[in-house]
């Protein structure tokens, strides 16, 4: 095994969005045996440094649903932004349609000044339409998404497009399914987007030439491994285009039905160190 692929929410990280003890030795272990660890997840470059920031833990990582690459050392490697005129067009349909969204810029994560306050209004509209919902794995689903670093609110779009600076991801969230599928369905023809999904409330937007598993492609050429000598770990299905790619695929145990369809081993549960029992399964 020459490198290894994790996803990082639902994956490496547990329900507190912790990584555990038990993984980050089981990292270790991997690169001292010199297994090239990267990181491949939905989140920016500068968000995943800040979850790193207290565990030493220095990789490569994948961001943005595969539209960035960025070094150990925290150096751009590799980008693929969204067209403009495609940027356009996605924000100013998701603003129209009173979606809270995010857009992952080189050193930031933009998003409406009326954003959250978006989100709630539908939590309230689901505790009065449905008493007996789960508001409280809602609240945490809210929690976490908002737990990111870098954020940077704009009164509109317009003033994102205006700055002329790449972007790479539009993430959309809504607690209504309605309201996701009909972004789906907005969105799923378009030829030149990536459309995919790295949890139940949202979808993400990225250039069709970007997804996690043509970065780990891009890795393996940069590195001169065979894709037959990469392994990966996920649980959503975003991770798919790599796990497709790498020779060894793992699902965590708590992955979507379509991650534990593609892959050939499944693993253990986020809460119970699930990526540290796949590593310890591929060394030995």
């Amino acid at each position: 095994m020459k490198m290894i692929a994790i996803d990082l929410d639902g994956t490496l990280l547990n329900n507190e969005s912790e990584i555990s003890e038990e993984n980050l030795q089981a990292i270790q272990r991997a690169q001292q045996e010199g297994v090239e660890i990267v990181v491949a997840t939905g989140r920016a470059e500068f968000d995943v440094r800040e979850v790193f920031a207290d565990t030493g833990l220095n990789t490569w990582v994948i961001g943005a649903n595969g539209a960035t690459i960025h070094t150990p050392e925290g150096k751009l490697f590799d980008s693929v932004p969204i067209q403009p005129n495609d940027a356009e067009e996605i924000l100013s349909w998701l603003e129209a349609e009173d979606y809270y969204y995010e857009v992952f810029s080189d050193d930031a994560i933009l998003t409406p000044e009326n954003g959250r306050d978006l989100l709630y209004i539908e939590l309230d509209r689901i505790k009065t339409a449905n008493p007996d919902a789960n508001i409280a794995e809602l609240e945490h689903s809210l929690a976490k998404q908002f737990g990111q670093s870098g954020f940077k609110k704009v009164p509109s779009y317009r003033e994102i497009m205006q700055s002329g600076q790449p972007l790479y991801n539009v993430l959309a969230f809504s607690f209504e399914k309605e309201k996701r599928d009909k972004g789906w369905k907005k969105f799923e023809g378009y030829e030149d987007l990536t459309l995919v999904s790295s949890g139940i409330h949202n979808f993400e937007l990225e250039h069709k030439d970007a997804s996690k598993g043509i970065a780990l492609e891009k890795l393996a050429a940069h590195f001169g491994f065979s894709l037959r000598d990469t392994a990966a770990i996920g649980d959503s299905p975003n991770d798919l285009s790599m796990l497709n790619v790498a020779g060894h695929r793992a699902a965590m145990a708590n992955a979507r039905d379509s991650v534990l369809e593609a892959s050939d081993f499944v693993t253990k549960t986020n809460d119970d160190h699930g990526v540290a029992h796949a590593i310890s399964h591929w060394l030995t």
